[in-house]
Formats: structure tokens, C-alpha cells, sequence
């Protein structure tokens, strides 16, 4: 799956979403499941910041699909902070067909960790759930060796690095949607690490970057 030249700022809708990402009916149905679950679940649970529910399509379900379009090898992946599924379970609907996909969630708030079991029950998401913080996740996970790690919003750059160090090994990337503070969080970053990395364009944000690490290496070893 890639996506097309359709403006993100156009994609209003599952139709427009549709055509950006040439998406199949079944995975529009899968997340037009999901921002119903998403519309209901917001008004007891702070999921997602409540003037951006309007643009979920675009907003949350366009800048997460972006990753995939980045990644579309990769068959395990590991989200970190999940929160409301963003990114890691819109990849994971989108790969609802792949064969030996799976991603795994890792969310330490309980009600947030409910929400994505309604999501991935109602839409046959290929995903595991892990209700627990992300350091406690690395200690019982340590054999696991993602293709990918993703993260949206989760930390600055030099502490997600941090909580991300224990699974970027070898050819494992890092993608981390970032905003408007990018460069100067890869700098900070590059003060305490070193790391392969290049910054991809969002498509959903003008101002926005899609971070790509692989190989961090803390300078001080």
C-alpha cells in the first residue's frame, strides 16, 4: 500500500481515505468501526485531544497509515505508548491480510488498554496488548526482535531513544511521527547518541516529520 497524491488535507472521509491509501472495503469497514468505538470511548476517556475527533480520518488514521506505506515489509512491529491506537493499531487494520503480521501494543493506562481490545476484537486486528509500562515491557519481552518501533507523541527524541534502545537492533528501524520540534530534537538526540536516521515529509502536516533511526548508540559507551 502507498499513498497517492490525494492532499491529506482532502481526506475528509473513508471514501478520500480510500483513495489516498488504495485500501481494500473491508479495512474502510474495519476503521469505520473503529471511529465509532473511538467517538463513543472519548466521551469517558481521554484518547485523543477532543478538537481533533473531527478530523479523525485525516488527523489520526492518515498520519498513522503514512508508517506503513514506509515499512510495507516489515511484519512485526512493536508501538510504543499506544494510547489510542495511534499509530500502531491503524497499521495493524491496514495488514489485516498480510500473512505473519503482527503488532504488539504496549500501553501502561488500563482504560486506554480496554479501548484497544474493543478496537481489535471489533476489527480483527492482528495485535497483542500489553498493559504495562514500557520499561517493565523490555525486562519480559527481551527475546522479541521487531522489524519495526514505532511511537507518536510518546517523548522527546532523546528519552524515546531511551526506552526504545532495547529493541532497535541490527536492522530494526525506528519511525517516530514528530512535529514542529523536530530538528531540535534530533539535535539534543545527537548529543547523547549516535544513530543512522534521515526525516521524511508528513503527509498529514507541513510542519510534521516522520524521524527514521536505526543503530543508536549511546556516546558514552
Amino acid at each position: 500500500m502507498s499513498a497517492g497524491s490525494k492532499r491529506p488535507d482532502l481526506i475528509e472521509g473513508p471514501e478520500s481515505f480510500a483513495e489516498a491509501f488504495k485500501v481494500s472495503h473491508e479495512t474502510i469497514h474495519r476503521l469505520r468501526r473503529y471511529a465509532e468505538l473511538l467517538e463513543h470511548w472519548q466521551k469517558t476517556t481521554n484518547l485523543v485531544a477532543p478538537s481533533t475527533l473531527p478530523q479523525v480520518w485525516s488527523r489520526h488514521f492518515a498520519d498513522s497509515a503514512q508508517l506503513a506505506a514506509l515499512a510495507p515489509e516489515a511484519r512485526l512491529w512493536l508501538d510504543l505508548g499506544s494510547g489510542g491506537g495511534f499509530p500502531g493499531l491503524v497499521v495493524a487494520i491496514l495488514n489485516s491480510g498480510t500473512p505473519g503480521f503482527r503488532m504488539h501494543l504496549v500501553e501502561s493506562n488500563q482504560k486506554k488498554c480496554a479501548f484497544l481490545g474493543q478496537v481489535a476484537r471489533a476489527t480483527e486486528a492482528p495485535v497483542d496488548i500489553h498493559a504495562m509500562r514500557i520499561e517493565q515491557f523490555a525486562k519480559s519481552a527481551q527475546s522479541l526482535d521487531p522489524d519495526v518501533v514505532s511511537a507518536r507523541a510518546l517523548a522527546p527524541l532523546p528519552r524515546l531513544l531511551e526506552l526504545a534502545e532495547p529493541f532497535l537492533r541490527d536492522e530494526t528501524r525506528g519511525l517516530f511521527l514528530k512535529g514542529r520540534e523536530t530538528d531540535a530534537e534530533v539535535a539534543s538526540a545527537l548529543e547523547r547518541w549516535t544513530f543512522d536516521g534521515m526525516r521524511h515529509a508528513s503527509l498529514t502536516d507541513d510542519d510534521a516529520r516522520i524521524v527514521e533511526i536505526k543503530a543508536p548508540r549511546r556516546r558514552d559507551q
